[in-house]
């Protein structure tokens, strides 16, 4: 089978917001900016990687979510437990320090963990959990 990831979602509530935390902060570059307002589908991702996409999307628009689901998301949205996704860098420590040069919400900072891996791990603006690991 030859089968990749194009595309994973992560949900926002502030458009600008997180286009300003995945591009300034990141360095992601901008692929997609589809809708108006906060009902916007922007997909972002990493320089020289144009298959590999994050997509930002305004959480339960869904017509089949109800109105309890969407309480829900909110609730776990604002304690970062909705949604996470795992990046990588050839230098974490140099990684870290400008998302701390950016005022990011730091979660973990960087260790070397019991199974190997050096990791540390950070909040989106809009709650998600962003975990980075140093590549070997």
């Amino acid at each position: 089978m030859d089968i990749t990831i194009l595309s994973s979602f992560l949900p926002h509530d502030d458009p600008e917001v997180s286009l300003a935390f995945y591009c300034e902060t990141l360095g992601f570059e901008v692929r997609k900016d589809v809708g108006s307002g906060k009902m916007r589908w922007i997909t972002v991702g990493p320089p020289g990687q144009p298959d590999t996409n994050i997509v930002l999307a305004p959480p339960a628009v869904d017509p089949g979510v109800t109105e309890a689901e969407r309480r829900t998301i909110a609730e776990m949205m604002a304690k970062g437990t909705y949604a996470m996704i795992l990046l990588a860098t050839k230098d974490l420590d140099a990684t870290f320090e400008r998302l701390q040069a950016h005022d990011v919400e730091v979660i973990q900072e960087p260790v070397d963990t019991p199974w190997g891996s050096r990791d540390c791990a950070v909040r989106d603006p809009a709650g998600n959990l962003i975990r980075i690991q140093q590549l070997p």
